[in-house]
């Protein structure tokens, strides 16, 4: 029998998502995937399987699921509310969903893009080889209430039980770019404001991009408009007609016409995604000598997140799977399971 998960009810926003489609760019098709990568690496460490395992990504606020059997799930990305049955479930963990249980995700708390995993990953067809909805492109869509969705087999590493700390990217902060093609078309003084000035996210956003303002940098270029329209990527930092940057995300279009002044690299893009409206940013040029040093980097230390896991300690009382774990040999106390979670 195949093992289902069923939307009882989902927000605006809910879509299956993995690493997207690379490869596409000639056809018309940007590569899409996540909004944030790096809670699909967070949400595999946690379960032990492979970090393009395809997840649901849940824009804002999530849903109700009920699971055909047990099932093992993780919880990464922006913070929202969960519970299972009623009981509360810690973020950035490890859970079991039992088998007719009700979980369900309310709004978030912080970040805007929050994901539930599945130990064996959501099974729907792929599609010119990636199971995310592309909802620019017309592949997949957003979930509806009585979507039945196939899970796989569940073959990774871990147990339940686990947590993991969260790389901060909630916050805004310093978003590290590379000059580009276009970066000449800025004078030495705008590239400068650029780099100075504090920007804030706007209310204007979506997985194409997020667009923010600042109050102090003049960012228009005199050739601007001149620029012919060629390929973009998830990073690019467009400038508008009104000199705001528009940094572009997974599911930007494949060509534009803005100038560009630089690009995001793709470590810092989780920030960019995670920001709510108000979240302060600041870009940093680096060489491209220094851009390839974080992007290795990066990979290591995505790569480590599995070490870094601990024991989730949780309440007895709402532990569904409580008769699983060995409590006779004295390793582990009633008064240690009964501590409260962080």
């Amino acid at each position: 029998m195949t093992r289902t998960l069923t939307v009882k009810r989902a927000g605006p926003g809910v879509t299956v998502q993995d690493l997207g489609r690379p490869g596409h760019l000639a056809g018309g098709l940007s590569r899409g995937g996540a909004a944030d990568r790096l809670a699909l690496a967070e949400g595999a460490a946690l379960l032990g399987q492979d970090a393009g395992t395809a997840a649901l990504e849940m824009a804002g606020a999530g849903g109700e699921f009920e699971a055909s059997e047990d099932m093992r799930i993780a919880l990464t990305g922006a913070v929202m509310q969960a519970s299972l049955d009623g009981a509360p479930l810690v973020w950035n963990a490890s859970h079991l969903l039992p088998r007719g249980a009700r979980l369900k995700i309310g709004g978030c708390e912080a970040g805007c893009y929050g994901y539930l995993h599945l130990g064996g990953g959501i099974a729907t067809e792929p599609q010119l080889g990636a199971r995310s909805a592309h909802l620019g492109a017309g592949l997949g869509g957003a979930l509806q209430p009585g979507a039945c969705l196939p899970i796989g087999a569940d073959e990774g590493l871990r147990g339940t039980g686990q947590r993991l700390d969260p790389a901060p990217r909630f916050d805004g902060g310093t978003l590290r770019a590379v000059a580009g093609p276009q970066t000449g078309l800025f004078s030495p003084a705008q590239i400068a404001a650029f780099e100075n000035s504090s920007f804030r996210r706007d209310l204007r956003g979506n997985r194409m991009g997020v667009r923010l303002t600042s109050d102090t940098a003049a960012l228009k270029p005199g050739d601007g408009l001149k620029v012919v329209s060629e390929v973009i990527v998830p990073g690019d930092i467009q400038i508008t007609g009104d000199g705001a940057p528009f940094v572009l995300l997974s599911e930007c279009q494949t060509i534009g016409g803005y100038p560009r002044i630089g690009s995001v690299l793709p470590a810092d893009l989780p920030l960019v995604a995670q920001g709510r409206p108000g979240t302060a940013f600041r870009f940093q040029f680096v060489t491209m000598e220094e851009a390839v040093e974080i992007v290795h980097l990066e990979q290591e230390r995505r790569l480590e997140i599995g070490r870094s896991l601990r024991p989730l300690l949780r309440d007895p009382r709402t532990m569904f799977d409580l008769l699983s774990y060995q409590l006779i040999s004295g390793a582990t106390s009633g008064d240690d399971l009964e501590r409260e979670h962080q």
